[in-house]
């Protein structure tokens, strides 16, 4: 075994675990899930049936994770943020099962702020910051930035979390990533 376990979690068969992950106390990680390598699970953290999680993820305390939630690499979530995978939820109408659970994706680099909510069927995109408590109703684009209930961009953010701040020709440049960016029609990207 190449990566931790503490001996307080439980690992269902039929699981991928990444070489230098650590799992810390009481989580649980659920049958056909695969989590990739150099992750760090915090104590507490719920894993849910065929997850994916890419490579270097951080994942605090107090963390669920969904099946049909999907992680790629580098993602961070903050503790005790939030997934659905249900819309309409109701006990007396149960839906039970992968054909009911609608998909999240959260791509490279995005983080998660504590407390946050995203609700199911939405992309979070790449290097996005989801501020704590923000509720994430819709699509986020690549790098902005989002605050509030329901979350609204309020600014932009490189590929290290650093607020951009874009001249008269919508160029920024971030001195943490030593990169360069370009703000066009309501979108961020790298140039």
């Amino acid at each position: 075994m190449n990566y931790f376990v503490h001996e307080s979690s439980y690992i269902d068969d039929n699981v991928e675990i990444g070489e230098g992950t650590k799992i810390w106390h009481f989580c649980h990680i659920q049958s056909g899930s695969k989590i990739g390598k150099n992750c760090v699970l915090g104590q507490n953290v719920n894993v849910g049936n065929n997850v994916t999680i890419g490579n270097y993820v951080k994942i605090q305390n107090n963390v669920s994770v969904y099946e049909g939630v999907t992680l790629e690499d580098y993602v961070f979530c903050g503790p005790s943020m939030v997934f659905t995978n249900i819309i309409d939820p109701r006990s007396k109408y149960p839906q039970v099962g992968s054909k009911y659970y609608i998909k999240t994706l959260v791509k490279e680099g995005a983080s998660l702020g504590a407390n946050c909510t995203i609700v199911c069927g939405n992309t979070i995109g790449r290097f996005a910051f989801v501020g704590a408590g923000a509720v994430v109703t819709k699509d986020i684009p690549d790098f902005a930035l989002v605050v509030g209930n329901p979350a609204k961009i309020i600014g932009w953010v490189s590929e290290a979390g650093q607020k951009l701040n874009f001249d008269k020709n919508g160029i920024a440049f971030c001195k943490k990533s030593d990169k360069k960016y370009k703000l066009q029609n309501g979108r961020v990207s790298e140039i």
